[in-house]
């Protein structure tokens, strides 16, 4: 009995180990690009946290240079994890966009908002928010993009906008 509880607990590890290995360097977005792995993702973050994650994305989202498709990434990843960890809101919508030069990235939620002291109503947010939301706004402003929060007690959006830089 504790031989096969040992054995199952190590089962579980690795298959812990594998998914977080997977988190923090998806081969699918290399191999297959930015569409590819936020489907992966977005499935794979519904059935770990129970939120419902609608992903919508262009019927042709062409392939960006690696730093720019694994930012939006990074960025989605960090914007889900606060919609799980802090609003309270049982679904998520993810949607990626593209204009003529920009590549546009929103996640919203139908949670409590972002707190006064961490949001400002003209879309800033203070220095005081946590180490996510900050590494989101380093990722956007390193490649020349924006990013830009619209939150009440409805629910937050953020939105981020970088340039277009094709493979």
């Amino acid at each position: 009995m504790v031989v096969a509880d040992c054995l199952k607990l190590i089962d579980e590890s690795l298959a812990e180990a594998r998914t977080i290995s997977y988190l923090l360097h998806p081969p699918l977005l290399e191999d297959a690009g930015l569409a590819s792995a936020m489907r992966w993702f977005a499935d794979g973050f519904g059935t770990r946290s129970g939120i419902a994650v609608k992903l919508v994305l262009p019927a042709e989202l062409p392939r960006l240079v690696g730093h720019l498709e694994l930012a939006l990434f990074r960025i989605a990843q960090e914007a889900l994890t606060n919609v799980h960890h802090h609003s309270g809101s049982k679904s998520a919508r993810v949607q990626i966009s593209v204009t003529s030069n920009k590549i546009i990235l929103r996640v919203s939620d139908r949670g409590k908002g972002l707190p006064s002291d961490v949001w400002k109503p003209d879309g800033g947010i203070s220095k005081a928010a946590g180490v996510g939301i900050a590494s989101m706004r380093e990722r956007a402003r390193q490649l020349g993009g924006t990013l830009e929060f619209d939150s009440s007690g409805r629910g937050t959006t953020l939105r981020a906008a970088l340039p277009i830089i094709k493979r």
